[in-house]
């Protein structure tokens, strides 16, 4: 199995990794789940952490044919139009973001909102493949965290976004609109079904008690025998049980209202009212 470099950009506030994904073989390359930076309090955008993205790329002379999203997130902005602006590739999504967008255009009223996935250059579906180079990327559809969550799997190396956090911390959590802890456990087993040394590269880290230091990757073996939420001989049920439970202890994340609206439309701002300023919606007592 041919094995991608992998370069990774950690985000210390909002705990996010972001990967460059390159064939050695021909320097093309892949974005996966890129960082806009976004001050809640003000309001203000920065470019700071896709600026390392960009270094990177241009210091290594890599040629970006994909931007990927894992799924819409909730816990921060997506960079990828500013990205493809400065570095170029097409922004790619799982085709069931559809759902999302229909979604969350009644949460926020979004009334220009177009919710067919108009605003991304690739829908993937189950199944489907695509090229990096002389890398061969196929996509799993892994659903459960969100509805539109997708893992891609380039080489030995899969990228599995929230579904998976390290062995010592767990899983994603389900109580967003649209998920479902069956639908995870379902997800985690398929990528569970993937050869033992697959590398899986994750969204986030939040560093589990004991361990002082930040990860993000780890192994399918590593994960089906160490995983604390859903190791080898977990139920169904018990999972089912154990996540729903956790849910309802959890608050929601703190970027959740603006990160949606910014990401069902692919990382775009909403466009600008009649006074030139863009707006994003506080919906109060909605979720």
């Amino acid at each position: 199995m041919p094995a991608p470099e992998v370069q990774a950009f950690f985000d210390t506030t909002t705990n996010t990794v972001s990967y460059v994904v390159t064939d050695p073989a021909t320097a093309h390359a892949a974005v996966i789940d890129p960082v806009l930076d976004f001050d809640a309090a003000s309001g203000r955008t920065s470019t700071a952490s896709a600026e390392r993205i960009v270094d990177y790329v241009r210091d290594n002379a890599l040629n970006v044919d994909w931007i990927l999203e894992t799924h819409v997130h909730a816990d921060h902005l997506s960079a990828a139009p500013w990205l493809r602006d400065a570095v170029g590739g097409r922004i790619g999504i799982g085709e069931h973001v559809r759902t999302v967008q229909a979604t969350f255009r009644d949460v926020f009223n979004l009334a220009d909102l177009a919710t067919d996935g108009r605003q991304f250059d690739e829908l993937f579906a189950d199944g489907d493949r695509f090229s990096i180079g002389e890398l061969e990327a196929r996509v799993l559809h892994t659903p459960g965290h969100t509805p539109a969550c997708v893992t891609y799997r380039i080489g030995d190396a899969a990228f599995v976004g929230d579904t998976l956090f390290m062995p010592d911390y767990g899983t994603a959590r389900t109580d967003f609109p649209g998920g479902s802890a069956a639908r995870l456990y379902d997800s985690i087993q398929s990528i569970f079904a993937l050869p033992d040394d697959t590398r899986l590269f994750l969204c986030h880290d939040y560093k589990a008690p004991g361990r002082d230091e930040f990860a993000w990757e780890t192994t399918v073996a590593a994960q089906r025998a160490h995983n604390v939420h859903v190791h080898a001989g977990v139920t169904r049920q018990a999972f089912i049980e154990m996540r729903e439970a956790r849910d309802h202890q959890l608050g929601m994340p703190k970027l959740l209202l603006p990160s949606i609206q910014v990401n069902v439309r692919a990382g775009s701002l909403p466009p600008p009212e009649d006074n030139g300023v863009v707006y994003l919606k506080l919906p109060v007592d909605r979720l």
